[in-house]
């Protein structure tokens, strides 16, 4: 048919196959997420998805846990036995004078299977986290996770009911799959500053996971149950009321939270840097500052700014995190140690 009748994603699909076979990705090499997609062609998350599952039924792509779509080992250009197959298109009028090659048993398209006898639980979560992982919690969705696995939507919900159930089931996956400070850790603070620093951890590694736990509707998960018995476990020898000791446990979550919250918009393909985005404000700041209306802030900017040799500031997550536990520990000193008096 002529390019111009040719859908969308089978272009696209096109262009990235090329690339393949160009060697400008590589086996190993991650390839545009369906984010990526949308936003460098222009087009629907639809269409995207479309366009990971057909390359990823011809074998040139395959997923990979916490890491996202991948180009497969062997398919680059190097017309081995993993060579690049031809693009995927409608079927075309054969000439009359021959008959059609027949098709190379890699290109042959197979559809989403209605079931999948290897398809359970666990490999539906795994898949639902790869997925969140490489582009977020809000591209996420059932047929999403399905194309990733290969099968149709409707054979996940044999196993998960729904969405809002399987994000639940990866945030417990994840909650799960990083061990607790050693139990024999002795000292109120450093028992709690290393809880701390293990949730900061699972939030760096999984950027979505501050968005899919809520403080006011909490899901009993027990991978959250088990953070949350670490803390009363610290907390019991002191014999606080009970009220407190579910305070104390709630606090450090939400704080902890509240900073990884921003983890995952700062992980977003084609969003400014950090750097990029403060740059652009700095005139829209220095304009209001100089209207005299916030005198302490203009201060504070005018000796940050100043030949003092006192380093610009920057805003780094990570230091947040540290100071923000540091002071939080500060704080319960006075209620683990007060003074004599």
């Amino acid at each position: 048919m002529p390019a111009a009748d040719v859908p969308p994603y089978l272009r696209i699909a096109a262009d990235l196959r090329g690339r393949i076979a160009a060697g400008a990705l590589r086996p190993g090499d991650r390839v545009p997420s369906t984010r990526g997609i949308t936003q460098e062609w222009g087009v629907a998350m639809a269409t995207a998805t479309k366009v990971l599952a057909v390359l990823r039924q011809e074998g040139l792509v395959e997923s990979r846990p916490g890491v996202g779509t991948v180009v497969a080992e062997g398919a680059d250009g190097d017309g081995g036995p993993g060579a690049p197959v031809p693009p995927v298109t409608e079927p075309a009028e054969p000439a009359p004078a021959a008959a059609p090659a027949p098709a190379p048993a890699r290109a042959r398209r197979r559809e989403p299977r209605a079931g999948d006898p290897g398809l359970n639980r666990e490999r539906i979560v795994q898949a639902a986290i790869a997925v969140a992982d490489a582009e977020g919690l809000a591209p996420l969705s059932m047929r999403r996770v399905a194309a990733e696995l290969g099968v149709a939507t409707m054979a996940l919900y044999r196993h998960v009911p729904s969405k809002e159930e399987l994000v639940d089931l990866m945030a417990d996956a994840v909650l799960l799959s990083t061990p607790l400070p050693a139990a024999t850790l002795t000292g109120w603070r450093p028992r709690l500053a290393a809880l701390a620093r293990v949730q900061w951890s699972l939030y760096r590694r999984h950027p979505w996971l501050a968005r899919s736990i809520s403080l006011t509707r909490p899901v009993p998960l027990p991978g959250a149950l088990r953070h949350g018995e670490f803390v009363l476990d610290t907390v019991a020898p002191f014999e606080l009321p009970p009220t407190t000791q579910l305070y104390l446990h709630i606090m450090f979550f939400a704080v902890i939270r509240g900073i990884a919250v921003n983890l995952e918009l700062q992980s977003q393909e084609g969003e400014m840097t950090d750097e990029e985005w403060m740059a652009s404000q700095e005139g829209v700041l220095l304009s209001t500052l100089a209207s005299g209306e916030f005198p302490r802030f203009g201060s504070l900017m005018g000796q940050l700014d100043s030949a003092t040799g006192e380093e610009d500031f920057d805003l780094d997550l990570d230091q947040l995190f540290e100071f923000v536990l540091a002071r939080l520990l500060d704080g319960l000193t006075l209620l683990f140690e007060p003074p004599a008096g």
